[in-house]
């Protein structure tokens, strides 16, 4: 099983992105699954215990791929995914595509997500846009990187597929 892993900070557009592959069908055979799709909450968790949390969500998104190559949208970076998750046995290769936008978009983003999701407080916000700039800081470092701010969430998705496309092809 190929690994792709779409990643980024809180509120850049990874769900709406993953949505625009599968709704207009740009990556069929792969099974596109977000973080937020495989039922497992972070704060069950804690902070002290993230590796755990990565490590049942990446878990969980291979057994709901059902063999099929797999887009895995986190906010997982390769540090932590080389150096701290236990890499299910059935991935063979992993690809990082990493994405940012504007400090605005994701303040915006975020503030307007519903309060369960507790993404609103201005501590969890710096964290965040402290997090993007790592990935600005790394963005040479990504198979691919893609800063969105001025472009379509359709224009990112082929952006995306493409690259997806063209590195299977490859091997």
């Amino acid at each position: 099983m190929k690994l792709v892993i779409l990643t980024a900070a809180c509120g850049v557009g990874k769900s709406t992105v993953k949505d625009e592959l599968k709704a207009k069908h740009l990556l069929d055979g792969f099974a596109c699954i977000d973080t937020d799709e495989v039922g497992i909450n972070w704060w069950d968790f804690g902070m002290e215990n993230k590796d755990k949390y990565q490590d049942a969500c990446l878990r969980e998104a291979v057994r709901r791929a059902n063999g099929k190559d797999l887009l895995f949208v986190t906010c997982l970076n390769p540090i932590d995914f080389y150096e701290n998750v236990n890499i299910p046995e059935e991935i063979t290769s992993t690809f990082f595509i990493a994405m940012t936008c504007s400090d605005e978009d994701v303040i915006k983003r975020l503030k307007e997500r519903p309060a369960e999701r507790m993404c609103g407080e201005d501590e969890f916000i710096k964290e965040q846009i402290e997090y993007l700039n790592w990935y600005r800081r790394n963005k040479g470092k990504f198979q691919l990187y893609i800063d969105n701010t001025d472009m379509t969430v359709s224009d990112t998705a082929v952006k995306i597929a493409d690259f997806i496309k063209a590195q299977l092809s490859n091997r």
